[in-house]
């Protein structure tokens, strides 16, 4: 597929058209309920107790309610309050009509509703509303079900390919700023309503929507630090380009309003996300890596609609890189190519730029985000349902149990996006305190890790000088952080090799431990290299030093059953590593990846639950884990 860029914009107001379509109508109706009234006068920020060696704290920066379009025309009804409640441990409904609720809550959520035609749809269904004889009107009120709803996804998707987009656009008529605008103050008011510092943490935000010149996903979330937010949002109707969201967010970032945007699914961008030139494809420069590292120090690497980490192509040395692999461009029928959509690979590239060009456009921090279209991430295996109401809460419609009337004797299945989609993901910070301020500060460091569901705590230290007793040793955090850098830091040249200090904690709801690993990526002679090191084993395992692998600790799953072999993991493991390979003269990044023992996929748990054999062509098990954001060796 061709990289070069059409830049007129009726081609792109097309692009964006399709993309729409396709994405909605890959994505259940019931009335509006009162929601659990938000915490009372929030204490101030300053008067929350803080601990200098940082606690892990879980959230989601992904969360969709009623407000974007796609969601409230495949039937959620779930608001803003209703996603904060959820986070804090409550119970919502489902469009379907059955409860939503986690197994443990989350330390912070922000809402990011798509902001092209924000709250538009409600607005068309609202009695009284001077849109009610919209065209449209009446087939958002007839989306009661499936087909209803892909009918009104069918003429919005005419709607936006036919729009006119010249240098002084035709108006659009549903593209109302002041509706836009009444919606967004209602994710901020509810956002202020919940914050509960030293509790519970909400953060105000949005996604900018956008896609690459043939439908590739370059979706970003706008996350603000605090409470000073601009009246309007820069959206994709304004411009495809997130060269120009960044350049807003510097605007505003000059008004004393402080924000970072975090790209998503790289995996589906067909190798845009990560590509090596500027978005209109001219040649990158420092101007250009600076105005992106300045306004997108974070990137997911795990979400429902697939793992972003690394791929089997990449990585064809990394017996664990084929996770959760979603095949196909983010809302298409379309495979995506793996070059230019993985994280790990843009750090080996941004290494080569760096030592070759002086720049790095792609030295992110990492997290991970539901992207969930329901109100409600959906992080449990064995408790999962989807992410796009109606689209995909029926087992068949996700293509983990045969179609209905299919024969027993050659069972046909729903094929598509949603069989690869996953119960992911988690952000995770380490932070002072569970606060705006504290958990934005980790952002901005990047002391960020990512997990692919579970509570799984990892910390990554990096010095030339660490005491190799600090594995034992009770102060080890506080001798660490004095005597070394944390995740998302740089390491200066040195002589002496380099070693790490990583320490993860399972969670207690979930599998045991089976191995700990460090990632190394280097430049050789110009070229990037990686090798994956086992550094801890379960079970008292010690890694083979000629394949760097750990033995087997046992770990079994029951398919007939989906119990798991408790006997075997740890519920902790530590490490001090030092590069054995290590050159002064070479750049490389290191980064932390913790594995669980197996369990069940969440479509084994659906067929169990159906009575029917797992599909053979999907993964039965799977191994959750969590990744930390790298350090860098800098020659």
């Amino acid at each position: 597929m061709a990289l070069t860029m059409n830049t007129g914009k009726g081609s792109a107001m097309r692009k964006l058209g399709f993309v729409m379509f396709v994405a909605l109508t890959l994505t259940g109706c019931q009335d509006d309920k009162p929601t659990e009234p938000a915490s009372p006068v929030a204490p101030p920020e300053d008067s929350v107790a803080s601990n200098p060696q940082k606690n892990a704290y879980f959230g989601d920066t992904h969360v969709h309610t009623m407000l974007s379009m796609d969601a409230y025309i495949f039937g959620t009804r779930r608001t803003p309050d209703d996603a904060y409640l959820f986070g804090k441990g409550g119970v919502i409904e489902h469009a379907s009509g059955f409860v939503m609720k986690m197994k443990k809550p989350l330390d912070f959520v922000a809402v990011t509703d798509h902001g092209m035609y924000l709250g538009i749809m409600r607005e068309l269904e609202r009695e009284g509303s001077p849109y009610a004889s919209h065209e449209m009107a009446p087939l958002v009120k007839q989306a009661t079900d499936y087909q209803g709803s892909l009918k009104a996804m069918g003429w919005l998707h005419r709607y936006v390919t036919n729009r006119t987009v010249t240098a002084d656009p035709t108006p659009d008529e549903l593209d109302d700023r002041n509706i836009a605008a009444s919606a967004w103050q209602e994710i901020i008011e509810s956002a202020e309503r919940h914050n509960d510092p030293g509790n519970f943490t909400t953060f105000i935000g949005y996604e900018f929507t956008t896609t690459g010149p043939t439908m590739e996903n370059l979706h970003r979330n706008v996350i603000f630090r605090g409470s000073n937010v601009p009246e309007q949002l820069h959206v994709s109707l304004d411009s495809l380009n997130p060269e120009d969201l960044w350049r807003w967010m510097d605007g505003l970032r000059e008004r004393g309003i402080e924000s970072l945007a975090i790209p998503h699914n790289s995996n589906g961008s067909d190798g845009l996300m990560f590509q090596k030139t500027t978005f209109a494809g001219d040649p990158m420069d420092a101007d250009y890596a600076e105005l992106r590292m300045r306004n997108e120090p974070l990137v997911e690497n795990t979400q429902i609609k697939g793992t972003s980490d690394t791929h089997p192509m990449l990585s064809p040395n990394d017996e664990w890189a084929d996770f959760e692999i979603m095949p196909y461009e983010i809302n298409t029928p379309d495979l995506s190519r793996p070059p230019g959509s993985y994280v790990r690979e843009a750090y080996l590239n941004g290494m080569v730029m760096q030592e070759t060009a002086g720049f790095n456009p792609y030295k992110f921090g990492v997290i991970g985000a539901s992207d969930t279209h329901n109100g409600a991430g959906s992080f449990e295996e064995d408790n999962y349902w989807g992410k796009l109401s109606r689209r995909d809460i029926e087992p068949y419609r996700r293509g983990s149990v045969p179609l209905p009337d299919s024969p027993p004797e050659k069972p046909k299945y729903a094929t598509g996006a949603p069989n690869y989609w996953g119960a992911s993901g988690l952000a995770g910070v380490w932070a002072e305190s569970n606060t705006r301020d504290a958990i934005y500060d980790a952002f901005r460091r990047k002391e960020t890790f990512s997990t692919s569901g579970p509570h799984i705590k990892v910390r990554f230290f990096g010095s030339t000088s660490f005491d190799p007793a600090i594995v034992k040793s009770s102060n080890a955090v506080s001798e660490a952080y004095a005597n070394g850098v944390t995740m998302g830091s740089d390491l200066d040249r040195s002589s002496t090799a380099p070693s790490f200090f990583v320490w993860a904690m399972r969670d207690p709801d979930a599998a045991p431990l089976q191995r700990l690993q460090i990632i190394k990526g280097w430049i050789e002679d110009g070229e990037p290299r990686e090798m994956v090191y086992d550094v801890a084993c379960s079970d008292g395992g010690t890694a083979d030093p000629k394949t760097h692998r750990c033995p087997d600790n046992g770990a079994t799953v029951d398919i007939q059953t989906c119990e798991i072999h408790q006997n075997v993991g740890d519920p902790e493991m530590k490490a001090l590593w030092q590069d054995p390979e290590f050159n002064q003269d070479q750049h490389a990044f290191y980064y932390a990846r913790v594995l669980e023992n197996p369990k069940c996929r969440w479509s084994t748990w659906d067929a169990i639950r159906a009575g029917v054999v797992p599909r053979e062509d999907l993964h039965t098990t799977l191994q959750d884990r969590a990744w930390s954001s790298p350090i860098w060796y800098n020659p």
